[in-house]
This record gives structure tokens, sequence and C-alpha cells, in this order.
């Protein structure tokens, strides 16, 4: 499978890369699903707490005599069963995060990536770097591309300070370095552009030639 390389101005530079097709047929779409989840678990805090019996502030004494009443045993304001008294089972601080092999987080992203290929919603960018702060120079891009109404990904090499502000006032247009590149990124976007040096960084497991 070839992949056309398109110049900064979305036009077609006559060069390609080649994928070779064996490495595109691995169908584990469950690994993809666990690092998903992983992620998502991780983003989690663990932090609510609410306040049992022996945290509550108030009296300990015994609200009535325990027999001669008529009315239900009680102990002391911090009863459960009393408004403002302590929680019972309330929630306590935990990790929800979970340990995932470094393979299967690495299959994973090749797997999606792959995918991706398949369904062609992958570009390759020929490698550049912006002068000037201008949205409209990045617009452009994706206007040529036809893409504006898509959620787009370009992951490139180096932090290019001036292509970062350039991208920031476009909604649906992510920009990432290479080392900030995971699962969540690959699977919330429409389409990848990869920057021609990070597609051949990355998937040397891919038999580029």
């Amino acid at each position: 499978m070839k992949l056309n390389i398109i110049n900064k101005n979305g036009f077609e530079t006559g060069r390609f890369l080649k994928i070779k097709n064996d490495s595109l047929k691995e169908k584990k779409n469950h690994i993809i699903y666990l690092e998903i989840k992983r992620y998502f678990y991780a983003q989690r805090q663990g932090t609510n707490k609410s306040k049992e019996r022996s945290e509550i502030t108030g009296s300990t004494k015994k609200i009535q005599r325990q027999k001669g009443s008529g009315n239900a045993r009680k102990g002391n304001i911090k009863n459960p069963l009393f408004r403002s008294g302590g929680r019972i089972f309330g929630p306590k601080p935990k990790k929800f995060n979970f340990k995932l092999n470094k393979l299967f987080k690495v299959l994973a992203k090749k797997l999606l990536i792959s995918f991706k290929i398949q369904k062609n919603k992958v570009k390759i960018l020929e490698d550049f770097f912006l002068k000037k702060k201008k949205t409209f120079l990045i617009k452009k891009l994706i206007t040529t591309l036809n893409l504006e109404k898509k959620k787009l990904l370009i992951i490139i090499n180096k932090k290019d300070k001036n292509f970062f502000i350039a991208s920031r006032n476009l909604k649906l247009l992510n920009v990432i370095s290479i080392e900030e590149l995971n699962i969540f990124y690959l699977a919330n976007s429409d389409y990848l552009i990869f920057f021609e040096s990070v597609f051949k960084k990355l998937f040397k497991l891919f038999n580029i030639k």
C-alpha cells in the first residue's frame, strides 16, 4: 500500500511511502479496548471521600436511655441514621489505574493507526517549519485537503512553537509532538496527519521502504 506525501500547501509531491499489506492485517480489537480503558482509568483522581461515624464532629452522649421510651434504641448524634451523621459505606480514596504491558500499549497504537490507514484516513506531510504564527497557513492546508469539518490530529517531530500557536484557534484541530502521542488522541480523531520524519520514526515496524 502506498501513502502519498503532501507538501505544506496540501498538494502531492510525487513521493510516497510504501507499507507492506501484511502489517495491516492484524485484528486484535480487545488490545485497543484495554489500552483506551487504561487511559481513561488513569485520568480519574479517585479523591472522593465521605466522613464516617468516627470522623464526624459532635457529642458522644447517648441521646436517650436504652429502654423504656417506646422508641428504637439510639446512640449518639453521629449515628449514620440521623441527619448530619456519618455515612455508611461511603466512598474512599482509591486508585483506578491498572497496569498494561508496554508491548500492548505500542501494539494498540499500531493497530489503531493500521485501521486508519486501511480507511484512507492517514496523511503524510512533508517536514517544514512555520516562519510566522499565522493561522491561515494551516487553515489553507486543511481547506486544500477538504478536511474543514473533520477532527484532525497533526503529529509533529519537534516542538515548533509557531505551529502550535498558529493552530490554537482551530477548534477541530489538535497538534501534538511525538512524545505526547497516546491512544485517546488517535481514537478521537477522524484523520491523522503525520509529519514524514515522525511516520518513519514511529513505524519501522510497518516495514516502510
